[in-house]
């Protein structure tokens, strides 16, 4: 195989592939990037973890065809540091790889293209698109909630619905949860036999973090989602990105949620927020021998405490609130709270509560409107008496 490839080009080319190979693999191949060198002007790079994978397609003049698997950080950071505009990539039978840029030369192995791991099917008669600066913007309302290890399987992922005029997402692990639902007519239905959009799954924590960097926030960019039984593809401007689905059925949400509460707060979310980073400064602060610090809310008429101590200092705040109910102290862990409050975009937002050891909703002070609905619901923490 032999291809000169503009270097900027392919520099462009592989970065977004590199979040699809393996860190230290069982499989070799899955840790490379496979080029399929297609006459005349055609080459193909592919990356698949065996969980997600990614697919493009660029312009190179290739001088003999061929099908080689070559280390993917090997080969881009090779790309980075030759000087030089055009680069010629050449790999013998011998599974020699050879990278030549202006007078400098580098050599490093390949692997045979039939080693690289079978990639699923990417085509299918379902699917939908939808725009891809209102699923990125949706993303940012849940993602913080996925679980990472959870010991039930479907909480490590994003649980998308999709119908003709509605998308929701959900996300939640032991200790938080985040809904959001948006009634539009954004979505186009991509079904070649007809039928109404109707897909419920569960994207992997990993494939979604890597989604959110690849969807553009462009108002007008639209992302092509097709539906396979295990798997879905994401197909943008020249770039296909595939990953498996998570088996199994998602929680029942809806039946966990607190619907009628005892005490509701609303206050404005940027002077929370403010408070709850000065109490960062405490509760995350890592002081040998001591315990981690939790931030603790004291309803107090109309003003809301917002208090935190350690060893490593205490800090205090006030903020003015619109309180109905009893007044309350409730402890949390200030990173989920902060997260919870960050995710509801609104300048002013209603905490409900009924005990200082039950779940509390975070909503946008308005209510729902007739196109969306936010839901933020976070545990509290027992506190020391």
């Amino acid at each position: 195989m032999k291809v000169i490839f503009d270097r900027q080009a392919i520099l462009n080319a592989t970065a977004p592939l590199l979040a699809a190979t393996a860190g230290k693999a069982t499989i070799a191949a899955t840790e490379g990037i496979k080029i399929e060198a297609l006459s005349p002007d055609t080459c193909v790079l592919t990356t698949y973890d065996l969980e997600k994978g990614m697919r493009t397609t660029i312009e190179a003049k290739v001088v003999e065809e061929g099908t080689f698997v070559i280390n993917a950080q090997k080969f881009n950071q090779t790309m980075r540091v030759m000087n030089g505009d055009e680069v010629t990539l050449t790999v013998d039978r011998n599974l020699s790889a050879v990278i030549e840029c202006g007078k400098s030369s580098h050599k490093m192995m390949a692997m045979r293209g039939e080693d690289f791991p079978e990639i699923p099917r990417l085509e299918s008669n379902l699917g939908f698109s939808v725009k891809a600066g209102t699923l990125k913007d949706m993303l940012t309302k849940v993602m913080y909630a996925m679980g990472v290890n959870d010991a039930r399987p479907v909480l490590n992922g994003c649980y998308i619905e999709v119908e003709e005029k509605k998308l929701l997402l959900v996300a939640c692990d032991s200790f938080k949860l985040a809904k959001t639902v948006l009634h539009t007519d954004e979505i186009e239905n991509n079904n070649n036999d007809g039928s109404d959009i109707r897909f419920r799954f569960i994207v992997p924590v990993k494939t979604v973090n890597e989604l959110y960097k690849l969807l553009s926030a462009n108002a007008d960019d639209m992302v092509r989602i097709h539906m396979m039984r295990k798997h879905m593809v994401f197909y943008f401007d020249n770039l296909v990105f595939f990953s498996r689905l998570l088996d199994g059925e998602y929680i029942d949400f809806d039946r966990i949620i607190i619907r009628q509460h005892k005490i509701y707060i609303d206050l404005d979310r940027d002077e929370l927020l403010s408070a709850l980073e000065r109490a960062a400064l405490i509760t995350e602060e890592r002081v040998s021998g001591a315990l981690k610090a939790n931030v603790k809310l004291q309803l107090d008429g109309p003003v809301l405490k917002v208090l935190a101590s350690s060893a490593a200092g205490s800090t205090y705040d006030e903020i003015e609130i619109d309180h109905e109910g009893a007044d309350l102290i409730i402890a949390f862990k200030n990173r989920f709270l902060t997260d919870s409050v960050r995710a509801c975009e609104s300048e002013r937002i209603r905490i409900a509560l009924s005990s200082h050891l039950t779940s509390v909703n975070i909503e946008p002070a308005e209510g729902k409107s007739e196109d969306s609905e936010d839901l933020f619901m976070l545990l509290p923490v027992r506190m020391k008496e």
